[in-house]
């Protein structure tokens, strides 16, 4: 899997997401300010094709209608707005009409400036995109791989949002929880993985474990221009 999945690219000409702190959007109207947030909100450099070709097969994803826009179209955002949703569900689609046999997750977690409106706009786009592929709601221990490919289904989609219960292919978020250390000590963060990987198997359902380190303002701050890779990636 791969963290806040989309966001191997960001757009630093347009203003900064509604994801964001209200002082972090004045200070963006300058472009060297958005030139540093997009340092600490890229976490990604492959594209969704090349992210499937090296074998991701989770998606992080966080969504976005983009306030003031005519419209209901919906984009990836993180710190500031990347691709339009669609496109990356095109790109993804594509692959799997080429590979057949594979399986993809794609989570939807966190949900900016949407409506009730906009949440159907983007579940149409969803059904429109991936149709008999996609997987509905089932007990999780019957979902193998077999199963899967007997159903030619490809994509389980996880909508953490109350409008799933309306339609059969989303899969409510609590069937994949994503328990997050929130922490920059490397050695905390272990710690935390090893505990929660002890208790996944307790639930019924699939599950995440947040390999990263987070940073807080402070660290931010400190490190400001030299961004998230080289400040806690490489650690």
């Amino acid at each position: 899997g791969s963290h806040d999945s989309f966001s191997y690219w960001v757009d630093v000409k347009s203003p900064v997401g509604p994801d964001q702190a209200t002082a972090i959007k004045r200070l963006a109207r300058i472009s060297l300010v958005r030139k540093i947030i997009k340092k600490w909100s890229v976490t990604q450099n492959l594209t969704f094709k090349e992210q499937l070709e090296g074998g991701i097969r989770y998606f992080d994803l966080r969504v976005s209608s983009k306030p003031g826009e005519i419209g209901q179209e919906i984009y990836f955002i993180h710190g500031l707005f990347g691709i339009k949703v669609w496109d990356g569900l095109k790109e993804m689609n594509s692959f799997l009409e080429q590979h057949p046999k594979e399986v993809i997750f794609l989570d939807f977690n966190h949900f900016y400036a949407m409506d009730d409106s906009h949440h159907h706009f983007l579940i149409n786009r969803i059904r429109s995109a991936f149709e008999s592929k996609l997987c509905c709601v089932e007990c999780v221990e019957y979902v193998t791989l077999l199963y899967m490919w007997e159903k030619k289904h490809q994509v389980l989609i996880f909508y953490h949002h109350p409008l799933h219960q309306e339609y059969p292919f989303l899969w409510p978020g609590n069937k994949m929880p994503a328990p997050w250390a929130n922490t920059t000590n490397v050695h905390k963060l272990l710690q935390f993985l090893e505990t929660t990987l002890g208790e996944r198997s307790r639930y019924g359902t699939f599950h995440v474990s947040q390999a990263i380190l987070t940073p807080r303002v402070k660290t931010i701050a400190r490190h400001l221009i030299r961004g998230l890779k080289n400040t806690l990636v490489h650690r």
